[in-house]
């Protein structure tokens, strides 16, 4: 197909949702579009690259789609904001199946009206035999807010999370391990065993998480001092808030092993390798957050789980404890693995 053959089979799907309220004043169609900004606007962007960021025989074109705006949208909502619009960009092998394209669209779109966050324009591009580049930007609206940063923790705060811990890299490592997955393959969940459940549940996950991006905006109103979205790992950013802010991020293992390793994750790995799941696994996409220790959100619509608490940093300098140790696991890093 031509390009602008191609996108004319996408750019109607993206229009499926009508763009009345959402803050879009010229919808795609002509060289930008036109969004509603008030006094800042939050922008951010992330890319997928096949056989890096997924696989095919493991991911469909619409977990890739669904997949690639959890993330920045997780972005936006780390900062407090909410969601406004979206720029997609593709470059494609010029072999690669229409077929794909079209269910990469679909789950674009499917996440794109889940958040409430419309697709407002992009690019398309060859690329060589076998690449296929997917890239998102995101603009968030923080609705008259003060965004919320990485650097302002203190000592006396709460640390919380929104979300779950270490299901998108259970499910990887069940992947990874030759596993598949029962009900993607057709089985009949209401015939599956616990452990079969648990791991279908998580390699889902894996494929296409969805974030607590409510939780996001909520949080900034109830007074978050900081805030990250967990994309590389508990430990990995929950690092990145403690040298931010130069303090101690004091987390309490037994809480974190109640309310995130029981269940799916022990389940499926077992206490010990699930257990460093929840403290290093990537790809989660889950909101964590400071506040001073009587603000934590009260919204059973946004929960928000309290797993530790600020302290000064010591003679150690800024850094992250579990059960008063900095853990072995790090997380993922997409040049040193």
């Amino acid at each position: 197909m031509s390009e602008s053959d191609l996108l004319g089979r996408i750019i109607p799907m993206f229009g499926e949702s009508p763009f009345a309220g959402t803050g879009v004043l010229v919808p795609p169609g002509d060289d930008a579009a036109v969004i509603t900004a008030r006094e800042s606007v939050v922008v951010t962007t992330d890319s997928m690259v096949r056989g890096r960021d997924w696989r095919d025989d493991w991911s469909t074109g619409h977990d890739v789609g669904l997949k690639v705006v959890a993330q920045n949208v997780a972005d936006v909502a780390a900062m407090g904001a909410v969601a406004t619009g979206l720029l997609v960009s593709v470059a494609a092998d010029p072999e690669t199946e229409l077929a794909w394209l079209i269910d990469l669209t679909r789950g674009i779109a499917d996440a794109a009206e889940d958040a409430g966050c419309p697709v407002v324009g992009g690019d398309l591009s060859s690329a060589p035999a076998g690449v296929v580049l997917v890239a998102v930007t995101a603009f968030g609206d923080l609705q008259g807010r003060s965004p919320v940063l990485r650097s302002g923790a203190r000592p006396g705060d709460v640390v919380a999370v929104a979300g779950s811990l270490g299901w998108s890299g259970a499910g990887l490592v069940l992947y990874e391990a030759g596993t598949q997955d029962p009900i993607g393959h057709g089985a009949d969940a209401g015939q599956l065993s616990a452990l079969d459940k648990a791991a279908s549940l998580l390699m889902w996950f894996h494929r296409s998480p969805r974030p607590p991006w409510e939780s996001g905006p909520v949080a900034a109103d109830s007074g978050a001092t900081s805030m990250i979205d967990l994309s590389d790992g508990l430990v990995r950013d929950g690092g990145r808030i403690a040298t931010a802010s130069g303090v101690e991020l004091a987390l309490d293992e037994d809480l974190m092993r109640e309310h995130f390793l029981a269940g799916p994750i022990e389940l499926a790995l077992g206490a010990d390798a699930g257990w460093r799941q929840v403290l290093s696994g990537g790809e989660e996409h889950s909101l964590l957050a400071t506040f001073a220790s009587d603000s934590v959100p009260d919204d059973p619509h946004a929960p928000w789980t309290v797993i530790g608490q600020v302290v000064a940093a010591g003679p150690e300098g800024p850094r992250l404890t579990v059960g008063g140790a900095v853990p072995s696991v790090t997380g993922w890093d997409h040049f040193a693995g």
